[in-house]
């Protein structure tokens, strides 16, 4: 028997279990069946093939399959199918594009395994094509992969304009055939962005666009986009728009806000062209994602555009003083501290007595926190070159700041402590000598007139807030007219290069800089500083005998001095001022003493010099006191005032300008 009772078919029965099996593939199977001839030729079908969708069946069997396919936009590969039929092996997940004509306007993707069909003699009847819908895993795929490249493609700069072109160079034609990216007025400016919540409508300016010329329009740069492509209010989360009604292009356009924590940086819209596939869900959620990539690294870009603004201004702190220093030295300054360089800064302070102190540092950190250590550093150089310390007892206290300000870091969060390298150089005009102090390491050489180069003048000390004092330090006495070359941080040209490049010191400043400059990284600051000695008529010196009697000698030396000079100070005022120095000299000091005065156009420079180490005190004396007014009368008189050592006594000074006698004489 060959049936059972129910009429089912038994085991002796196996071409009508074939014929069975076969049916119920080509009928109930969701997988479409492709079956070809050896001429690759369409025998059969069945209806979920693609390329039957929508279409009857005897429309392509017969053809041959590249003609059959043809008007779907399906490219067959004969050569493929060859392939298959003259060995056997099957071809699997070849990925098939086409538009069915069920949906024309999508583009969909089948995973098509090809295999090769024969009888039982063995001979070769055709091949056997299983295709099975993927666009819906293509599509998620080919979402990752943009997203990916998103991500490693958008915020390569720290540039907001180069941050919205970058959106678009990823996003056409892969997502849309054209995008515009506006940002607000603020944004492009370098400012906070705006809330939402205070503005639904902000002011939006076109940044970015770009798509194919037959695409729906692109605005043109800097056009005002909102109300426009955007709607008349900026939506908070990505939407689906109609097309623009002034808009022949028809088509489907997303409308998504470059929002961070509720502040809006701008908007970005995808439009596709008229006859492409509409945007749907899946679509807003890649939206989302870019829009959310692209506004971060605009958050970025603008916090690194406010740092920099700030990191900038901290750099150049204070302005330059080429006035008050210029009568010591000429100075050329380079300075473009970014990347790497941040935390790098030159001063040139005036000191008493037309003395010029010469710093260059360097803080060995990142970011704006290192520009913040360094404004608290160049403070505090400030603060102590008032109190006229030798270099190396500057770097001390500069070391004892470095250690307070370490502390203060590892205290907070991702604290690690601070380091800093500082060379410190005073120059005196009078006399040409050079006091340097270095902690850490950094670039300084002296050039004499003669040409030669003087590469390691002072070596190499220990870090400000690391091993600390005592710091390496040396005195050279400089003939008029040497160099210095000044740069902190590691990592200088070979020594060679540079003497080179300082080999000739006839040159300005400013062009041994340009070729210095040239020698080095392009974050380092550089300071070339040409010195100057104090001319006859810029200086006047006399030895005061230690002798009360001696005051009235040094108020005429003073007097007669001034008349030589023709110099504005008031003649009474500075006499004045004089006398009783000397006269605080000899009560309190030691001998020998001598007198200086050191003058330009508008300001006049006394100075008395003693062997003695007892630092003067202010006193505000009584009424019916005899004594104790005489620094009070200089520091009634005279603009500033003050004291330093040396190793041969103490040195008090007084700066007499000349608006007070402008004033008296009028």
């Amino acid at each position: 028997m060959n049936a059972d009772p129910e009429g089912r078919p038994g085991p002796g029965a196996p071409d009508r279990w074939d014929e069975a099996v076969l049916d119920a593939v080509f009928t109930q199977s969701d997988i479409g069946l492709h079956v070809l001839d050896t001429d690759l030729r369409v025998v059969r079908v069945n209806p979920v093939a693609v390329g039957v969708r929508g279409l009857p069946a005897e429309r392509i069997v017969g053809l041959p399959a590249a003609e059959a396919y043809a008007p779907l936009g399906v490219d067959v590969d004969e050569e493929m199918l060859r392939e298959v039929l003259a060995t056997g092996r099957p071809a699997l997940d070849h990925l098939v594009r086409g538009h069915p004509f069920t949906d024309p306007r999508s583009e969909y993707v089948f995973s098509v395994s090809a295999h090769r069909l024969q009888d039982d003699a063995g001979r070769v009847l055709g091949v056997v094509l299983t295709s099975t819908d993927v666009t819906e895993r293509e599509r998620a795929q080919a979402r990752l992969r943009l997203l990916h490249d998103a991500h490693e493609r958008i915020g390569s700069s720290l540039d907001v304009e180069r941050t919205a072109r970058e959106l678009v160079d990823v996003t056409v034609p892969r997502f849309a055939d054209t995008v515009v990216v506006a940002l607000t007025d603020a944004v492009l400016r370098g400012r906070e962005p705006g809330l939402r919540s205070h503005d639904p409508a902000p002011l939006l300016r076109c940044t970015a666009t770009g798509g194919a010329d037959a695409g729906p329009r692109i605005p043109t740069a800097g056009a005002l986009l909102l109300p426009g492509v955007f709607g008349k209010v900026l939506p908070t989360e990505p939407r689906v728009l109609p097309p623009e009604q002034d808009d022949g292009t028809g088509g489907t356009r997303i409308v998504a806000p470059l929002l961070v924590r509720g502040q809006v940086f701008g908007a970005v819209v995808f439009q596709r062209a008229e006859g492409a596939e509409p945007y749907g869900e899946d679509d807003l959620e890649l939206a989302d994602g870019l829009a959310t990539r692209t506004a971060t690294c605009l958050e970025n870009a603008l916090r690194f555009t406010r740092e920099h603004i700030v990191m900038t201004a901290l750099q150049s702190w204070p302005l330059r003083q080429e006035e008050a220093t210029q009568k010591a030295v000429d100075v050329a300054r380079r300075n473009q501290p970014d990347g790497s360089g941040v935390g790098s800064w030159y001063d040139v302070v005036p000191l008493s007595g037309a003395r010029v102190a010469l710093v260059v540092g360097r803080v060995d950190r990142a970011g704006l926190s290192a520009v913040a250590t360094m404004s608290r550093l160049r403070t505090a150089v400030y603060s102590l070159t008032t109190l006229d310390l030798d270099p190396h007892e500057l770097l001390a206290r500069l070391h004892a700041t470095t250690l307070r300000l370490a502390g203060e870091q590892e205290t907070g969060p991702g604290g690690d402590g601070t380091t800093a390298s500082c060379t410190v150089a005073v120059h005196d005009p009078v006399g040409g000598r050079l006091d340097i102090a270095r902690a850490g390491t950094s670039l300084f050489a002296v050039v004499r007139p003669d040409g030669s180069v003087d590469t390691r003048p002072v070596d190499d000390g220990p870090l400000l807030g690391a091993e600390g004092p005592p710091f390496a330090c040396a005195s050279l006495t400089l003939p008029e007219g040497s160099t210095l070359c000044m740069a902190p941080g590691e990592g200088g040209p070979r020594t060679e290069d540079l003497v080179n490049a300082l080999a000739h010191p006839g040159r300005p400043p400013e062009a041994m800089a340009d070729d210095v400059a040239r020698l080095l990284a392009p974050d380092r600051v550089l300071l070339v500083v040409r010195t100057r000695h104090l001319s006859p008529h810029e200086l006047a010196e006399w030895s005061i005998p230690f002798d009360f009697s001696a005051v009235g000698v040094a108020r005429r030396h003073v007097e007669e001095q001034l008349r030589r000079w023709d110099h504005p100070a008031d003649p009474f005022t500075a006499a004045l001022v004089v006398s009783e120095l000397v006269t605080n000299a000899v009560r309190y000091g030691a001998a020998p003493i001598t007198l200086r005065l050191i003058t330009d156009a508008t300001t006049l420079i006394c100075e008395i010099a003693d062997a003695g180490r007892a630092a003067p005190h202010l006193r505000h004396a009584k009424a019916v006191d005899e004594g104790g007014r005489g620094l009070l009368i200089c520091a009634t008189l005279a603009d500033n005032w003050g004291m330093r050592y040396s190793a041969e006594g103490k040195t008090v000074w007084a700066e007499i300008g000349t608006e007070g006698a402008e004033e008296r004489g009028g």
